[in-house]
């Protein structure tokens, strides 16, 4: 787990008290009402009835385990798995492969599919239970590996490598369900300065700070805390429209603010505070995550040179500062 103590969507593995996310596929409702009984308590089981309506939820929702019938009128379970293994976002999801065949040929084919493993129908509870949570095990030991490559050694949170993979794929998502795309571009203010008077030791604990607490702010398991270089930082949130991203931005500046981090080298404020240029669109198949990233540069630098320890949104006429500008204190 990263020193925030946050799951991080794509980065942190399932922590022990989430819910596992199972995606059932059957075109029988008798059988998918067999393993939501089996599951229901402990998991948060989702269903599709066929092939395409199968790959279509495993983009959308991301499952942490699919169950999958072999024999379906409209696409098969094995072109499923195949479609799904093609697929960059959803090809690290173990497939359980339930049917009602037991040839050693199916099996063979289902594996070189892709599937991690056969149950055969009937179901026996124990039995499809035993094997789900040893996938699921080796799963979360699996993203926990990969999860360590893209882990900021000083902060904790998403490294740039991370952040560019993490964009690139959110970019393609939301483009591919119409959903729009918040990112932000976060700069702690005047932090030379603060380096040169506290020394870097100082320095490096109010990256940790200002990292945990931006880590608290975007709330949501499926959005992402980069440190970006030195002390920037980035927030990418998919599902989020321009106005929701300048109330979320605002927030992270009053918490910052809030937490008192003293700052006496500061041209600002007497604390620490930090800068932020938030940008929010619907991603189209002839524009490039780069623009999203250029754009919300050019408003962080509106932020700064605009008095910084403020936001500043593209789709807005004027800067929009944050909840403690001296007008609100003379107040």
């Amino acid at each position: 787990m990263s020193q925030t103590g946050k799951h991080t969507y794509g980065l942190q593995p399932l922590l022990e008290n989430d819910r596992p996310r199972l995606l059932v596929v059957d075109d029988q409702p008798i059988n998918i009402q067999t393993l939501n009984e089996i599951f229901q308590h402990d998991h948060e089981v989702f269903f599709a009835t066929n092939g395409r309506q199968a790959v279509e939820m495993a983009q959308k929702n991301l499952p942490d385990l699919i169950l999958l019938d072999v024999v379906m009128p409209d696409m098969g379970g094995l072109e499923v798995c195949q479609l799904l293994k093609y697929d960059p976002e959803t090809r690290d999801i173990p497939i359980i492969f339930i049917t009602a065949q037991n040839n050693p040929d199916d099996e063979t084919r289902g594996l070189e599919a892709g599937a991690v493993d056969f149950i055969t129908k009937p179901v026996n509870p124990a039995v499809v239970r035993a094997r789900v949570n040893t996938h699921l095990t080796l799963k979360k030991q699996a993203d926990l590996l990969r999860s360590m490559v893209f882990i900021d050694g000083l902060t904790g949170v998403a490294n740039r490598r991370r952040f560019d993979e993490f964009l690139t794929s959110e970019w393609n998502r939301c483009s591919r369900f119409k959903k729009s795309l918040g990112l932000f571009m976060i700069d702690i203010d005047h932090f030379k300065k603060y380096n040169d008077l506290y020394g870097h030791q100082a320095g490096d604990a109010c990256l940790q700070k200002v990292a945990a607490i931006l880590n608290e702010q975007v709330g949501r398991s499926y959005d992402l805390v980069a440190r970006y270089g030195g002390e920037e930082f980035a927030c990418i949130m998919p599902g989020i429209d321009t106005s929701n991203t300048l109330l979320k931005a605002q927030k992270m500046v009053q918490a910052v603010f809030d937490q008192g981090l003293p700052h006496a080298a500061s041209d600002t404020a007497p604390v620490v505070t930090i800068s932020l240029g938030v940008v929010a669109t619907i991603p189209g198949p002839d524009r490039h995550p780069e623009e999203l990233v250029a754009a919300a540069d050019a408003q962080l630098y509106r932020a700064k040179g605009g008095g910084r320890n403020r936001v500043c949104g593209q789709e807005i006429s004027e800067c929009r500062e944050d909840l403690l500008s001296d007008e609100e204190n003379a107040e």
